[in-house]
């Protein structure tokens, strides 16, 4: 595959198992390795910035190395925030203060970047595009990295907004429909992962006043698996390229361990190395 105008990276979410991703993605700007078309979920969209910003090594810094520093996942916040992270400190004090996101980078960088959220009065995805506006991004990602029954609702445009993998979570189908013909997928799962399947029954609970949310929360791991069966399908064709952990993850989604958050960084940058030596030949740097 070479990299040309129809080529795009989608990248999934995860939580902290996303510094798979940061790996991945560290290795693709050491190699000036970029996409005309990038398209991420939840932690795949917060790494996407600093991909897209181009600091390297911003988005394993935020993940791993301020993880013992300020401990920002926890009961505690979701009784102070109402979040079981600590979102005023990833979405305000980190960018703006504490490791400053490269906005004008950001703003300067042709490649056309989206964050997939869902729609709580819809349940469908939403599909965001903002180069101007620092505060609309910084929303943006914020909601798509919501996660279901542990954060608030987050509102952009004054609309009710919650993790886009709720309903999208590896969006190739989005890059297909925008004509990217060929694609980068970059998993934080190992092949043949699947979702248990199942009603959940709580969302009726937690959002009774968004019945179409209701609904796609209980059909999320049905189309989650059948999301990777198209992931797999397309692989064994030779249709696009996957990146994913080798090994089952051991990293949670709230993981708190650095050592093990390392690790699965340091695997991801091998596999991405590996990769590119194994495909130099094919890769046209833009």
């Amino acid at each position: 595959m070479m990299i040309n105008d129809k080529t795009a990276l989608v990248l999934e979410g995860g939580g902290l198992r996303g510094v798979f991703t940061c790996g991945v993605l560290d290795c693709f700007m050491d190699h000036n390795i970029r996409f005309p078309f990038v398209i991420g979920v939840s932690a795949g969209a917060c790494n996407g910035l600093s991909y897209m910003s181009g600091q390297r090594g911003r988005a394993k810094s935020s993940n791993i190395d301020l993880m013992d520093k300020y401990h920002y996942v926890g009961i505690r916040y979701l009784l102070t925030q109402g979040c079981i992270m600590d979102f005023k400190l990833l979405f305000e004090d980190f960018p703006e203060k504490i490791i400053p996101y490269d906005y004008e980078a950001y703003y300067s960088n042709p490649t056309r970047f989206v964050m997939v959220a869902t729609n709580c009065l819809t349940g469908k995805a939403e599909y965001f595009e903002e180069k101007s506006s620092s505060e609309r991004i910084m929303s943006i990602v914020r909601a798509s990295s919501s996660l279901p029954y542990v954060t608030k609702i987050t509102y952009v445009d004054g609309v009710p907004m919650l993790d886009g993998g709720i309903v999208d979570s590896i969006p190739i189908q989005y890059a297909l429909d925008q004509g990217y013909k060929d694609m980068v997928v970059i998993l934080t799962r190992n092949k043949g992962y699947r979702k248990k399947e199942g009603k959940m029954r709580v969302a009726k609970a937690f959002y009774r006043k968004y019945p179409a949310l209701q609904k796609a929360l209980q059909e999320r791991n049905a189309v989650y698996n059948r999301t990777m069966d198209l992931v797999e399908s397309l692989e064994n064709k030779g249709k696009i390229i996957v990146i994913r952990p080798m090994k089952p993850v051991v990293v949670g989604r709230m993981e708190k361990d650095t050592s093990k958050l390392t690790a699965l960084y340091e695997e991801g940058y091998a596999i991405a190395e590996n990769m590119i030596a194994g495909r130099r030949e094919y890769i046209k740097r833009k």
